[in-house]
Formats: C-alpha cells, sequence, structure tokens
C-alpha cells in the first residue's frame, strides 16, 4: 500500500495536530535537531494532504484548549482527522464529546495521552515550589497557565473519564479511535535515559509499564484500536535511530481510511 494510495483515500480530508504539553516549544527548537512531530508534519505535507496545527497555548486548562480544536473543526466544511500527542490527546477527546463535532471527523489518533492522568503530574503538584516554577514559565511563554497541569492529574482525570464513560462509548462506536502508548522499559535508546527515573518510580507505585511520563493503562482507551510501542514519552512523535514516528502515523491513517 503506496503513499499515493493513501493519499488518494485521504484526498479532500483535514488533518489537525494537537500538541502536548510545551509541544510548540519543543517544535521551535527543530533548527537545533530537536524533532517534534516535524518529521510527520513534513510526510503529510508531502503527501499534498490539508494538513495544520492547532495553535494552541499547550499549559492552558483542557476544557480550554478543546473548545480551541472545537472551533477549528467548524471553521471548515471538510471532515477532518484529530491527531493529538499527549494533553493534546485529552482536549481532543473533549472537543469531539461536543454535539456535532465527531460528526465532522473521519477519525481520532491519540499518542500517549493519558486518560487516566499522569502519577508525574500528581507528584508536581503535591510540590508547590516545582508547581509555582511551571506557573511562571508557563505565563511567561505566553502557554497558558500552570492550571493545565492540574487537568494531568490521576483524581482529575479518573473523574472527568467516569463523567464521560457513556459520551466515549458512543464516540468509539460511531467513530475509528486508536489509543497508542509507548513502555520505555521495551527501549534501549540512550534518549530516554530522563524518562527511566519517572518511569521507575511510576513503576515502583503500582502503576506498571510507562512512558516515563504516561502508564500504558493510562493512555489506552478500552474499546478503541490499541497499540503499545517501545520507548519515552517522546518515542512516537520524534524522529531518529531506531525510532519511525511516520510509520506510525502510516499504520494509523491506512486504518482509519480503510474503516471510513
Amino acid at each position: 500500500m503506496s503513499d499515493a494510495a493513501l493519499a488518494a483515500r485521504l484526498a479532500g480530508t483535514r488533518i489537525l495536530l494537537c500538541y502536548g504539553l510545551l509541544g510548540e516549544v519543543i517544535a521551535g527548537l527543530a533548527p537545533i535537531g530537536l524533532d517534534y512531530m516535524g518529521a510527520q508534519l513534513a510526510w503529510l505535507r508531502g503527501l499534498g494532504l490539508a494538513v495544520e496545527v492547532i495553535k494552541l497555548p499547550t499549559a492552558a486548562p483542557v476544557g480550554v484548549n478543546a473548545g480551541r480544536i472545537a472551533a477549528a473543526l467548524l471553521a471548515d466544511p471538510r471532515p477532518a482527522i484529530l491527531i493529538g500527542h499527549s494533553k493534546g490527546g485529552l482536549e481532543a477527546l473533549d472537543a469531539l464529546l461536543r454535539p456535532g463535532l465527531a460528526a465532522r471527523c473521519r477519525g481520532f489518533v491519540a499518542l500517549q495521552a493519558p486518560f487516566f492522568g499522569s502519577p508525574i503530574a500528581d507528584l508536581i503538584l503535591a510540590r508547590r515550589p516545582v508547581l509555582m516554577a511551571v506557573h511562571h514559565l508557563a505565563r511567561l511563554s505566553r502557554l497558558g497557565t500552570g492550571r493545565g497541569l492540574r487537568d494531568l492529574t490521576t483524581t482529575t482525570r479518573e473523574a472527568w473519564m467516569r463523567r464521560h464513560a457513556a459520551q466515549i462509548a458512543a464516540l468509539l462506536a460511531a467513530l475509528p479511535v486508536a489509543t497508542l502508548a509507548s513502555d520505555i522499559d521495551q527501549a534501549g535508546d540512550w534518549r530516554e535515559l530522563a524518562y527511566r527515573p519517572l518511569a521507575r518510580r511510576m513503576r515502583d507505585q503500582g502503576a506498571g509499564p510507562s512512558d516515563g511520563l504516561v502508564p500504558v493503562a493510562a493512555a489506552l482507551l478500552p474499546g478503541a484500536r490499541q497499540r503499545v510501542l517501545p520507548g519515552g514519552h517522546r518515542a512516537l512523535v520524534a524522529s531518529g535511530p531506531g525510532r519511525d514516528p511516520v510509520g506510525v502515523l502510516r499504520a494509523e491513517l491506512w486504518h482509519i481510511a480503510e474503516a471510513t
């Protein structure tokens, strides 16, 4: 199955990318070699598809950014595929649950999204000096506020998922949804070193395997297509030796194209 065939199947469909927390900062560092969804974006544009990165202040509350995603969906009558990494996946899901929004989409791909929360967010929230540093950095960078971090905690996310369980089930019955996680313990890449102590801490606390920020179990929606791949929290969105973010996305887009 060629890229040309995929492009033909997706003709007339918008591809909307939703960055995770601080994603716009990391993407801006591409000139010094730090990739963040850059290879995926270049590949999609090379196919001639209508692709857009939704402008989100990524430290803003999930509900606020969900409103921005909803507005982007409503701004164009063409069907869309939403692709969200990490916090961006939570915001895309929130947007899709709003009236009439799922009908505007062909599919949704969530990469390493902490649907059921991140114990690392819990840890940061428990340390006020760290929380205040995040809050001030976000405000100075015009990325939102530290309140967006609170939306990633396990308590907040588990409560949100319970409240919206029926809506999520209906969405999964109506729309192709893929949820992808990664397990850092399956990877030997030196670039994952920063995530490994966090992954060990979460495992020791009973959260199971993780990518260093998001437990595998928190990133997989029951009833959705599920995949677990090796690597840390940027493994599915950053290019480099042993990584194939384009291949990961290609497989999910083919799944959506064939399902719709």
